[in-house]
Formats: structure tokens, sequence, C-alpha cells
């Protein structure tokens, strides 16, 4: 029985997306869903998320909601984007991150087009997952979302969705093909040519600053 980790955070469309493909992996492949604080991946690398450059952030919506549709995968952008997933994230934490809870949560975001963000909404979902205020306010919960978003940057996860299974990441709901060619062979990632383009050297930079 092989492991790996799934990292996500629910503000990502492509998340939602890498949702519904793991059931393209292996069945002996053993998921642990890890949720994650994408904007704290983004700010331990110093990076913009999409939403945040205006022409990317269009082009991003039109891309997930065309491929979404073209996978049959149903998808409805809430009724702003981003949000702060924060609570969502913390539920899953206190659902003991079970793959049916953060399915749900995931649902509530990306099926209904409504607000994120309505507290009242947000209420309801705690209560169909049995997650009380208590519950979800509970210290070893926000520390938990704090531990596994450091974790995951000391992986060198940089971005959701991210798996992460002996070691290797596969970034974004568009590497499932190349996942499953590395668990099928891992010569598809340990080869000569992958250990050279690992020692690239850069021959140039972008001034900052």
């Amino acid at each position: 029985m092989r492991k790996a980790m799934w990292y996500f955070d629910f503000v990502s469309p492509f998340a939602y997306i890498g949702l519904h493909r793991l059931k393209e992996l292996p069945a002996d492949l053993v998921l642990e869903y890890r949720p994650v604080l994408f904007a704290g991946l983004l700010n331990h690398w110093g990076q913009k998320g999409p939403a945040e450059l205006p022409t990317k952030r269009r082009h991003t919506y039109r891309w997930s909601h065309w491929w979404a549709h073209s996978l049959g995968i149903p998808l409805r952008y809430p009724a702003a984007h981003p949000f702060n997933p924060l609570h969502h994230l913390r539920l899953a934490i206190a659902c003991g991150s079970k793959p049916e809870a953060v399915r749900k949560i995931f649902d509530a975001i990306w099926n209904t087009g409504e607000d994120a963000s309505d507290q009242g909404k947000f209420a309801a979902l705690c209560a169909e997952l049995g997650v009380t205020a208590d519950a979800l306010a509970a210290p070893q919960v926000k520390d938990a979302l704090k531990k596994n978003t450091e974790a995951a940057a000391r992986a060198g996860v940089f971005g959701v969705p991210t798996i992460e299974v002996n070691g290797e990441l596969f970034w974004g709901a568009d590497s499932m093909e190349f996942l499953r060619a590395f668990l099928a062979d891992p010569a598809a990632v340990h080869n000569p040519e992958m250990r050279r383009l690992d020692a690239l050297p850069v021959g140039a930079a972008r001034k900052t600053g």
C-alpha cells in the first residue's frame, strides 16, 4: 500500500478540480488530505497569487471554468473571489480532514455560486458536519492549520493542489498524468535528464526591488 499527501486550500478552483481528479489515481494509493493556507505559502515564497494580477485573474477564471466543464466537473464560482478560506480550512481540520467532509465543503463553495463568506450559510454547513463553534475555535484546530502550512513550505510546496509522494511533489490538477507515470515507473522522474534539469544553472535573473 502506497501513501501520499494531498495539500489543498478551498480558495483554489484548481484544488476543487483536483479533488475530482483524485479518482484517476491508482486504487492502492492512500491519500492523506492536508488543508493548508495558500496565502501563507505565497507569503513564504514571496509570490503573488493568480487573482492578484488582473489579466491573470481573468484568464484563470475563464480557463478553470472551461476546463472543469470539459472534464464533466460541475463548477460555479462563488459570488466573490478570492475569499478568505480560513474558517473553511479550520472546519476541515475540525472534521479530521476526512475526504467526505472535505468534499462537502468544496461543494458548498464551488457548486452553488453563493457567497462563500456568508456566515449564515457557513453556520449551516458546520451544523451539517456536526461541528460546533467551540470546536471550530479550539486552539489545536488553529495550530494544526499553521503547522500544516509550515510543514508544506518545508517540503517545498509552493501552490495548491500539490500531491507529495515518496518525497516528490506534483503540483496542479493538471499534473495527474505525470504523477500516474511516476507511480507506474519512478524512472519517469528518476532519470539522468531530470537530474540535469534539477541542477540546471540560472542564466539570467530578473532584477527586483
